[in-house]
């Protein structure tokens, strides 16, 4: 997938409603059109309560178009809460299409278009009066190339989504050095926030873009292929991250490395064709396929 060079574009896939704590934001449902982010963060009560529960999303009957190809095909699926689930399969296969559809980024390309049901907890994403914005910002993306504003420093970088969007009631400060700390990146830029975020290494670089999305606290983080640019040590690093980072955020990861979602992945789903061949525990994927399909690619018949 090609990643967005557009600034506004960027931060609507990066940004979500203000919290304080350090769990996703609160599990209510998405705003409909005219709701105000000032609405999203008052929260009087139980409701205000924020645990490191994230919402899980189930999928059913999704069909994504470009123009008049039917790239997915009746598609059901269910990412659980707090876990990371790996998309894997050949070029062509549907897996970064179906991953777009979860935020509402398919129908940004021009012609395309999707049906079916995503439902984010009980709110379908897909639903008439739901705010695309909102849905965006909920579910944050990361993307193959890492994509740092370049005119902005680190510090400018993380607090990018906040400032943007007018969130107030937050300590920018605070919140910047937490988001670093939650992207294991702190302890190597606190003594250069003002310096460039280009000038980062590519795995500081995607580290930090992780720093930008979880600053604003979504529910779930899409990850398309996060590590295919990066040397082996920074992929453990991500690797690393990515543990630590379900224990917050549900995830949902494309790759095209099959030795990565069995590192990472606690759930892993096979696409071919457009279509879902298998989604089981990782394990039993690469060990106990259910589909002849699955087995030959995970051995590397095809592919």
């Amino acid at each position: 997938m090609t990643d967005p060079t557009d600034a506004k574009t960027i931060t609507m896939t990066d940004d979500t409603t203000s919290g304080e704590s350090g769990a996703g934001a609160p599990r209510a449902s998405l705003p409909s059109r005219g709701t105000s982010l000032g609405e999203l963060s008052q929260h009087d009560g139980p409701t205000a309560i924020v645990t490191n529960a994230a919402p899980g999303i189930s999928v059913t009957g999704l069909q994504a178009y470009y123009g008049s190809g039917h790239a997915i095909k009746d598609v059901s699926i269910e990412y659980a809460p707090n876990k990371v689930t790996a998309m894997i399969g050949p070029s062509g296969s549907g897996k970064s299409t179906v991953l777009r559809c979860l935020n509402r980024m398919h129908e940004e390309i021009p012609g395309a278009r999707a049906e079916g049901s995503v439902l984010l907890d009980d709110a379908d994403i897909y639903g008439s009066s739901v705010d695309v914005v909102a849905v965006r910002r909920a579910i944050g993306m990361v993307f193959q190339k890492p994509n740092p504003f370049p005119t902005m420093s680190i510090f400018d970088n993380v607090a990018a989504g906040l400032k943007l969007n007018g969130i107030r009631g937050v300590d920018l400060k605070e919140r910047v050095e937490k988001s670093l700390r939650g992207a294991s990146l702190w302890e190597e830029v606190k003594d250069r926030l003002s310096e460039p975020g280009i000038g980062l290494s590519g795995g500081q670089q995607q580290r930090l873009c992780i720093a930008r999305t979880i600053a604003v606290e979504p529910q779930v983080i899409l990850m398309d292929e996060p590590c295919s640019a990066l040397d082996p040590i920074a992929t453990l690093k991500i690797e690393e991250l990515i543990d630590d980072l379900k224990q917050r955020f549900t995830i949902v990861i494309v790759t095209h490395n099959m030795q990565q979602a069995a590192r990472v992945a606690d759930t892993t789903a096979f696409f071919l064709a457009g279509e879902l061949i298998e989604h089981a525990p990782t394990n039993s994927v690469f060990t106990n396929p259910s589909d002849s399909r699955t087995e030959e690619y995970v051995t590397g018949k095809f592919g």
